[in-house]
């Protein structure tokens, strides 16, 4: 039986957290914070977090191969988002599926750690591309994308934390429905969105050219500078990765 969003959103304070970014990034109508008056005493600098990877504690995986990095960055059926700095030295491309278990326990356990030391500090940047497996999948997607550039990395987060409500449910479009309408999106809104034939389209022709060009066959993979790694990587392992190419 379906779990409510409330009850998820209670009992996972990370579910708590992706929401309230959603609504504060502006897919929900909220009162502005008041802005800190000019004669306010400047806060002392916080102190360098601590790193939350340790990449010399594993071996870098070896890659199953490479691809030629100026097709793989060529533009796609939909645009690219991109997480972290548009000129970070390190090109993660990772494809994904929204109903993949291994792609939900990579940006619940992997992801967080490798946008604090990477991501966040402008050596690598993310980009996730769509390889829907199944309709759910797709549908997903598409109301990722729905939600509108600026908010798809927010969306797609919460949609892959709040995972086994929806995937795994009897009617997943009520599950889905009940996770846009979190997001400030309307049930006309939402129906909408999974009737756009021509973004269906550009979701399965992202899908098809990381198949077709670069022999994606299983979600997640990875291409870092090119170099092609499959399996949900722990954040250690994709750290060393990083790390060859700094």
């Amino acid at each position: 039986m379906l779990v409510s969003s409330t009850r998820t959103r209670t009992s996972n304070p990370r579910a708590r957290a992706l929401l309230a970014g959603l609504l504060t990034a502006g897919l929900a109508l909220g009162s502005a914070a008041p802005a800190f008056a000019q004669t306010e005493t400047p806060a002392a600098a916080a102190p360098a977090a601590a790193p939350q990877t340790n990449p010399s504690a594993v071996t870098a995986p070896n890659a199953e191969g490479t691809v030629d990095v100026a097709k793989l960055m060529a533009p796609q059926a939909l645009p690219d988002i991109v997480i972290g700095k548009a000129d970070a030295p390190v090109t993660i491309i990772e494809y994904a599926s929204m109903t993949c278990s291994h792609c939900r326990d990579f940006h619940s356990e992997s992801y967080p750690k490798i946008k604090a030391d990477y991501l966040d500090t402008g050596k690598a940047k993310l980009i996730l591309r769509e390889f829907p497996f199944d309709p759910r999948a797709l549908g997903a997607f598409m109301l990722a994308r729905c939600a509108g550039d600026d908010k798809r990395t927010a969306m797609v987060d919460v949609l892959f934390d709040q995972q086994r409500e929806w995937a795994g449910a009897e009617n997943a479009s009520a599950a889905l429905l009940k996770i846009a309408q979190l997001a400030g999106m309307t049930q006309d809104q939402f129906a909408a969105c999974l009737k756009d034939t021509e973004l269906q389209g550009k979701v399965v022709a992202v899908q098809a050219a990381g198949q077709n060009d670069f022999g994606v066959s299983a979600t997640p993979t990875f291409f870092v500078n090119g170099d092609k790694y499959s399996g949900a990587l722990s954040a250690d392992e994709m750290a060393a990765v990083i790390e060859k190419h700094l």
